[in-house]
């Protein structure tokens, strides 16, 4: 049985509720944002749960993919993707039962992903 508000969001009505997450976010963190993609995806790809040991697509809402701030330096070699960050559609809404719990979900989502930008690890996230 699928829970929470999958079955009543278009693709492009939970795009909408992304950049209204976006453009709520904090003046710190919407300056972060602006240095990093914003891309949303279905699910999470099945390689990306194995590499962090998930058993549930549910267990992971978005993922930030890049180097973080911190390692970033002159000598990098070129050639290296720009900062990403992955929402992912499906397990938010299968979380969430409105639309002001998908925008939250996707805000702190975010948030979270950019404090991996900065160099952040899980467990010194500020909530």
């Amino acid at each position: 049985m699928e829970t929470g508000w999958s079955g009543r969001v278009s693709p492009e009505a939970f795009d909408r509720l992304v950049q209204e997450a976006l453009r709520g976010l904090p003046a710190r963190y919407a300056k972060l944002a602006e240095e990093v993609s914003v891309v949303v995806e279905e699910e999470p790809p099945a390689e990306v749960l194995a590499d962090l040991d998930l058993d549930s697509e549910d267990d992971l809402l978005g993922l930030y993919q890049g180097l973080p701030l911190s390692e970033e330096s002159f000598f990098q070699p070129g050639g290296q993707q720009p900062p990403r960050i992955a929402i992912y559609r499906g397990p938010i809404l299968r979380l969430c039962r409105t639309a002001e719990e998908v925008k939250q979900e996707i805000r702190d989502t975010v948030v979270h992903e950019l404090g991996h930008h900065v160099g952040l690890d899980d467990d010194e996230m500020p909530y």
